[in-house]
């Protein structure tokens, strides 16, 4: 079943140089899977999950053949249609926890801000639902974490309340923007194996923006790869490390190999018809 369908996104920004085109043309479907998107930094991966949310503000611009969230046209939704759908339906995970939390409000304001003002619920109700979700992403203390400020918390601590705060509603869409990068790798393999349950147990349909290719190849299901706003390639997950196009390939020659050689990595040699 097809959750979520994008035909021709494209997204653009009206500036003193020009229009700046940073997503070009780019098509998809997502059924409840987990669908990786790569591609190096300025590739189009953020504001593609971005514009599914209809989070791109002016000057930017956001137009598409057609954009479809389980039968909701999302290009012809009011605003106020949007903010109905977004916490509660779609949620996406920002990628740093320093820049998203509120470095003022503690854990507990933050997690329950929502669920009162949105979903009514009372102050008990709502600290009992932001526990369970504290749990739900493994944090052994939520007591403790709830009184905590957001500069308390290690990156890790601080990227699981990111995942609790965007599950509590439980979205059927998820999107994390690169949910791992400051994280070490005991941490990671933690948030990945909690992202994954939640697709798995939830049903929830999940887009992971990363720039690590071999930890998408291990966690994903299919991948598209960006280049310069388009999607050059898709192919299954588990195919990724014998992609056949030249960029992808070109990103996969880059990448550092245990035994390998002590040189210098190689560069990644562009070619101009990669962004046609």
């Amino acid at each position: 079943m097809t959750l979520l369908s994008v035909r021709n996104l494209r997204v653009s920004f009206d500036t003193e140089a020009g229009l700046v085109e940073a997503v070009r043309g780019v098509s998809f479907d997502l059924g409840r899977e987990r669908l990786g998107i790569v591609g190096e930094s300025g590739s189009g991966k953020t504001m593609t999950g971005r514009s599914v949310l209809r989070l791109i503000r002016p000057p930017g611009k956001i137009e598409a053949d057609a954009m479809h969230f389980d039968g909701a046209d999302l290009m012809a939704a009011s605003e106020a249609e949007m903010r109905a759908l977004r916490g509660r339906r779609m949620a996406m995970v920002m990628q740093d926890p320093k820049y998203s939390l509120n470095p003022v409000m503690n854990v507990g304001a933050q997690l329950t801000e929502g669920l009162r003002q949105r979903d009514r619920l009372s102050a008990g109700d709502a600290r009992r639902k932001a526990i369970d979700a504290l749990e739900a992403v493994q944090i052994r203390d939520p007591e403790r974490v709830l009184s905590a400020y957001p500069h308390e918390l290690s990156g890790g601590m601080g990227q699981r309340v990111m995942i609790a705060m965007m599950l509590i509603p439980s979205p059927d869409l998820l999107i994390a923007d690169e949910p791992t990068s400051a994280l070490d790798v005991t941490v990671q393999a933690e948030v990945l194996s909690i992202l994954d349950g939640l697709v798995r147990d939830r049903g929830m349909g999940l887009i992971f923006i990363s720039h690590d290719l071999r930890l998408v190849a291990r966690f994903c299901d299919r991948v598209l790869v960006m280049y310069k706003g388009r999607v050059v390639e898709e192919l299954a997950a588990r195919d990724l490390m014998q992609a056949r196009h030249p960029y992808t390939q070109g990103l996969l020659n880059c990448l550092p190999r245990i035994g390998g050689s002590r040189g210098p990595l190689p560069g990644l040699d562009r070619n101009a018809e990669w962004a046609r």
